[in-house]
């Protein structure tokens, strides 16, 4: 198994290549058959190979963004799903290539043609890759490690991926170092959960001179140095923690990507906000907009704007998060929703310098204060402005732990880059038609932390 490991790469680097091979086949059958000779301009060999190899490198691009080659790390539904999402950002971009090219709008059913042909193609291709790597990959038989807090909910998420992983056995800690490590050696893999330091550091080391895969939960303080900085002081490595959040000139490349992205959404949505807006007045004669103190960098609160998307009257006995099949949410309230649409009039909360595109999503006063005092670590994630998308609105869910969303958080402003807001503005177009995004908590949950609560209660 071990021996088969080290090829796992090479094999999805293998299957990617034939994707692209297949898919740039097609794209040349139709460049020659459809596009060629109707330009302004001809192309000749060199001219055609350049065309050929640009499609190339743009599905190659949204393909690594969209994680549309993770054949066995994500669902078959979600690989496809990630595939066609590149392939129609790709064949929409080709296709205004054409138009400059030709300066005029070039005929589109070949295009369309195109697409489906790209869709049976990608179909064919994920259907084989799952059942090629299930075949040669079977789940990997995990050995749970953990403390003090029950592992029942990570187990709950592991369990709804059987066809990747498989807990074989579970031990605690207490059962002593020696008892892990002859658990360890028969096993594949291990999963170490939030447990002691010291502990986790012993297995982390013997699980790498035994070359066994080792998962580690990391801790708040593992993200944090997971974003420092490698220096030497002569001939002592160090990690540099800076620890004052975004740096003066990423703010400022920040703010301008805010301003000119925003301004662009603003404008092209301008009718969608029109009639969203005139379909909440319609329905009850309410406020279109809800309006709700939230906190910002450094703490700063400010007023968040909304569509309204509950009744009138859905917070008269108190505010709370809104749950899955939640009466209180109109008709157009669960569209708007369902879609994130009603997250749009925060583009003006942007343009005044209140928000960013991407950031932590901001929090009322009052929850972030019953998590603070829950999580301590939890106002960490105020070193950066709140975003209308983030890392842990890409990575996680609605009714993902408090404790997650904060360590999805520190991640991206310990690694920031333009590229990577850049990146999670793009797979923010993915996430809108994905229902495990947008689902609320579950009725039993006052706010999303108490399952993370019982779940340390729970032994």
């Amino acid at each position: 198994m071990r021996r088969k490991e080290r090829y796992k790469r090479l094999l999805s680097i293998f299957l990617a290549a034939v994707i692209i091979v297949v898919q740039m086949a097609i794209y040349a059958y139709v460049w020659f058959t459809c596009y060629d000779g109707t330009l302004p301009k001809n192309f000749f060999h060199n001219g055609h190979l350049v065309l050929i190899a640009l499609y190339g490198l743009l599905i190659l691009f949204f393909s690594n963004v969209y994680s549309a080659y993770k054949v066995g790390y994500l669902r078959v539904m979600d690989v496809l799903y990630s595939q066609c999402l590149s392939t129609l950002c790709v064949n929409i971009v080709t296709w205004l290539q054409l138009c400059l090219l030709g300066y005029r709008i070039m005929p589109y059913i070949p295009i369309v043609l195109m697409t489906l042909m790209d869709g049976i193609a990608i179909i064919l291709w994920t259907l084989f890759s799952h059942w090629l790597y299930k075949k040669l990959y079977p789940p990997r038989q995990l050995l749970l490690i953990y403390g003090d807090r029950s592992p029942k909910y990570l187990i709950g998420k592991l369990n709804s991926r059987s066809d990747k992983y498989a807990i074989h056995t579970s031990v605690h800690v207490d059962e002593g170092e020696e008892k892990i490590k002859e658990l360890i050696n028969k096993h594949n893999a291990v999963l170490v959960c939030d447990i002691d330091s010291q502990i986790r550091n012993n297995i982390v080391k013997y699980c790498f001179g035994k070359s066994i895969r080792c998962y580690v939960m990391p801790k708040i303080s593992d993200i944090i140095i997971m974003g420092s900085d490698s220096i030497h002081l002569f001939d002592t490595p160090l990690q540099l923690s800076r620890n004052f959040g975004l740096a003066p000139e990423e703010r400022l490349l920040k703010r301008g990507l805010d301003i000119i992205v925003s301004l662009v959404i603003l404008i092209c949505t301008s009718p969608l906000m029109l009639i969203f807006s005139l379909c909440i007045k319609l329905y009850d004669g309410g406020p279109v907009f809800y309006k709700q103190e939230r906190l910002t960098q450094d703490g700063q609160p400010f007023m968040i704007y909304k569509f309204r998307s509950m009744r009138v009257d859905s917070e008269k006995n108190g505010a709370r998060l809104a749950m899955k099949n939640d009466d209180r949410v109109t008709p157009i309230g669960r569209v708007l929703r369902k879609l994130h649409l009603d997250e749009l009039p925060q583009i003006l909360n942007i343009l005044r310098g209140e928000m960013s595109l991407v950031g932590p999503r901001p929090e009322r006063k009052v929850i972030a204060d019953q998590y603070a005092k829950e999580i301590p670590e939890f106002p960490f994630r105020l070193k950066a402005k709140a975003g209308l998308t983030g890392y842990a609105q890409v990575y996680g869910r609605y009714n993902t732990t408090p404790y997650d969303k904060l360590k999805l958080d520190l991640y991206y402003i310990q690694n920031y880059s333009i590229f990577l807001d850049l990146k999670l503005i793009l797979l923010t177009v993915k996430i809108l038609f994905q229902k495990e995004n947008t689902e609320g908590v579950e009725k039993w949950q006052t706010t999303a932390s108490k399952s993370e609560n019982e779940a340390r209660q729970t032994k």
